[in-house]
């Protein structure tokens, strides 16, 4: 379960349950960072800025959840604020505009503002840091590749943040292309990678393997869970057996993903629903493959979680931790949505165990570096070097 919500009130900042009160030096520099919900991703990152102590985080949410979020996380031993829900939908997304967050900013009175996007939260945010002289950080999860479609007016919004921005944290190396279109120099850009906690899938890495492939995330169309079954189909006649493939997740296409299942040839279906944090790491340690077959993610932080359990990735070019952490012919197939294609990677891995276990070792590799103590120290990064930046 979600942890307790603490609400900022007009008393000052109340402490997060379980961290011990304490006053910051003068030296040490009020943050506050605005983004959208709890993410079982950023929490525990929030939580080692706060144990490092050499800047005080608040950050403010913008609501508690989201409708289709149905996220757990750690506790929150970071102050935080919770703002009046207040968002509208546009294009299966939610934008939040929660105007109390300029009340909120003022009572934090902090020396860096950083914000996670461009709702209109966000914006309120960024013009109270411009109005009253704070250091501004933009931080982004997109790459050029999830912003490809993005119209005149959200570049020219974002030219105009960024020209009045001291640094900048990207999730990823496409980030960091997407900020330096805009003309952002190396030297003001840090990353804070979206990871996971990779030890609490150590254990996963030798537990038997009960099914062959698996899918993870939400059953949208824009994920293609029915795409994982046709693969599935294919690989079962190519390989002359049945096939397993388990299905992680909920959303609207879930009657649809059971009625593609129940008629699916040579394909053993079995579909979990949605799973907890203290789950997942046994839901993929069953699984010998993880497939990825999204038409759009700006990172995938389920490929973290599937190459922290050892396994290898069959994807498409679409994800951002593609290159990364999802490397073709390094741990992962990464191919157009073509299931013929698909099906003939899963053969191969499933056929040929050296190249399975050259693939499995390699995503323990790539995803090693990415953790949370290091996105944790790129945020640091960030805001100490927009201070000094204006010193």
């Amino acid at each position: 379960m979600a942890a307790d919500v603490v609400i900022h009130s007009s008393n000052g900042i109340q402490q997060a349950p379980g961290n011990p009160a304490r006053q910051p030096s003068q030296s040490v520099p009020r943050v506050a960072l605005v983004t959208n919900i709890p993410a079982p991703y950023r929490v525990p990152v929030y939580n080692r800025i706060v144990a490092d102590g050499r800047i005080d985080l608040i950050v403010i949410f913008c609501a508690e959840r989201e409708p289709d979020r149905h996220w757990d996380y750690q506790e929150m031993a970071f102050n935080h604020v919770v703002l009046r829900e207040s968002y509208f939908t546009w294009d299966g997304r939610y934008v939040h505009n929660n105007f109390d967050v300029l009340e909120q900013l003022k009572s934090i009175d902090p020396a860096v503002v950083i914000t996670t996007g461009f709702n209109p939260t966000h914006l309120y945010a960024f013009a109270y840091a411009w109005w009253h002289g704070c250091k501004h950080i933009a931080s982004t999860d997109g790459t050029l590749v999830s912003e490809r479609n993005y119209t005149i007016v959200h570049k020219w919004l974002r030219r105009f943040i960024f020209k009045r921005s001291g640094a900048f944290i990207g999730a990823s190396d496409g980030s960091f292309e997407l900020f330096r279109s805009y003309g952002i120099e190396n030297d003001r850009l840090f990353k804070a990678h979206l990871c996971v906690d990779n030890e609490r899938f150590r254990d996963a890495r030798s537990q038997a393997k009960s099914c062959d492939l698996m899918f993870c995330g939400r059953l949208t169309a824009v994920k293609q869970p029915l795409f994982a079954i046709d693969v599935a189909e294919r690989a079962a006649a190519l390989l002359g057996r049945r096939v397993s493939l388990l299905f992680v997740g909920s959303g609207e296409l879930e009657p649809q993903l059971r009625a593609r299942a129940a008629r699916a040839a040579g394909v053993d279906i079995d579909i979990r629903g949605f799973a907890t944090q203290t789950e997942l790491p046994g839901l993929y340690g069953s699984a010998r493959i993880f497939l990825f077959p999204t038409l759009w993610d700006p990172w995938g932080v389920v490929a973290n979680e599937a190459c922290a359990a050892g396994l290898p990735v069959i994807s498409t070019p679409f994800a951002g931790a593609v290159g990364e952490i999802i490397q073709d012919g390094v741990n992962a197939f990464v191919r157009a949505s073509d299931p013929g294609e698909w099906a003939a990677a899963v053969q191969r891995l499933l056929i040929d165990d050296d190249l399975y276990q050259e693939y499995s070792r390699n995503s323990l590799r790539l995803v090693a570096g990415h953790n949370y103590n290091a996105a944790a120290a790129g945020v640091i990064d960030a805001c100490l070097a927009s201070l000094a930046r204006a010193a």
